[in-house]
């Protein structure tokens, strides 16, 4: 956790002298943010690094002569620096993010300035102090990661998995998806995304997973074998009908904060699921879930938090574990066979 008393220092790099103002003026309005330089370019910014020394970096994804996902190859060796993405709607994002920056905002529609600025500077905080991955994660083509198999006797029609994230969690869900088999239970996913994005991780984690994973639409059957993400701007709830579970994607009131929320979800799991299930909240940070996951424990789920040593944020699950919310806690890289040993003891 960043010290209150502590300014973070933030450097802003865009090749636009008009995002460059307008993202220097809106973090220098907060009392916890000192913008201390700018770049117009990557080579800009390698070269002003060691003199400004950053906490923060606000980086355009689409640069000339360096691209925004070239230069994190580059500084991330050097200096683990928390680097929060500037992007339009590109699915270059996602790659940059594999390589290591931390979290993203989405670039500001006409009108919607001071939206943008909030949501910056909001991750510029959550950012700082951050855990840098030591190297990037390595892409898994689908079948490439051999997941444990289920065992056949398992009612895997008769088991619903509910998964949250925040800061960090657009990777650490990869990583566990990545390890679980195709015939997985149905599993249901928030993830804290800027509206746009969405379906294009949910197109992202389908490509390189066994499971099909898709963004979810009002109405989508919860089945075995499928894993739906909450679209953007919406909140995802699992509704029962018999023994039959559907999703329930309203815009509504924001839960904890967020739209999409994992306390949503997880509190209409913990109230509509009758059938066995699981809670696995990860990354982030604040306390969206972690209410919703103890009421999920005291209906008899299992749940499991990432440990606090692979968490980029350790938010989410620290206010989950701290509360009581937490059976058992694990490593990103080992969250799927805790999950995958429970499923075969049932």
């Amino acid at each position: 956790m960043w010290p209150a008393n502590k300014k973070i220092r933030v450097m802003v790099i865009d090749d636009s002298l008009l995002a460059r103002k307008l993202i220097v003026d809106g973090l220098s309005r907060s009392p916890r943010i000192e913008v201390v330089g700018t770049a117009f370019n990557a080579q800009d910014a390698m070269a002003k690094i060691p003199q400004m020394r950053p906490d923060v970096i606000s980086c355009d994804v689409e640069m000339p002569g360096m691209s925004g996902i070239e230069f994190l190859k580059k500084l991330l060796p050097k200096y683990k620096m928390p680097v929060i993405l500037v992007s339009a709607l590109n699915l270059r994002v996602f790659d940059a993010l594999s390589a290591g920056a931390v979290d993203f905002v989405r670039k500001p529609e006409p009108g919607k300035n001071e939206e943008f600025i909030k949501s910056l500077t909001l991750k510029v905080i959550s950012a700082a102090g951050a855990k840098i991955r030591s190297s990037p994660a390595a892409l898994t083509q689908p079948g490439g990661m051999s997941a444990a198999p289920l065992l056949g006797a398992l009612p895997r029609d008769q088991v619903i998995i509910g998964l949250g994230a925040s800061t960090g969690g657009t990777e650490a869900t990869l990583e566990v998806l990545k390890r679980l088999p195709a015939d997985i239970p149905g599993m249901l996913i928030v993830q804290h995304m800027p509206t746009g994005f969405t379906q294009m991780y949910a197109e992202r984690l389908n490509r390189l997973c066994q499971m099909e994973v898709r963004e979810a639409k009002h109405g989508d059957e919860v089945r075995r074998g499928l894993a739906l993400l909450a679209p953007a701007d919406y909140q995802m709830r699992i509704v029962r009908s018999g023994s039959r579970y559907t999703v329930s994607c309203m815009q509504g009131q924001k839960v904890s904060g967020h739209r999409p929320s994992v306390d949503a979800l997880f509190f209409s799991m913990a109230d509509q699921v009758r059938c066995k299930m699981v809670g696995i909240i990860m990354t982030g940070m604040g306390r969206d879930g972690a209410e919703g996951l103890l009421q999920m424990r005291q209906k008899g789920a299992y749940t499991i938090g990432q440990d606090k040593e692979s968490c980029v944020v350790y938010g989410m699950p620290m206010v989950a574990q701290n509360i009581g919310a937490v059976q058992i806690q694990a490593s990103c890289e080992n969250i799927s066979s805790v999950l995958l040993r429970h499923l075969n003891q049932l």
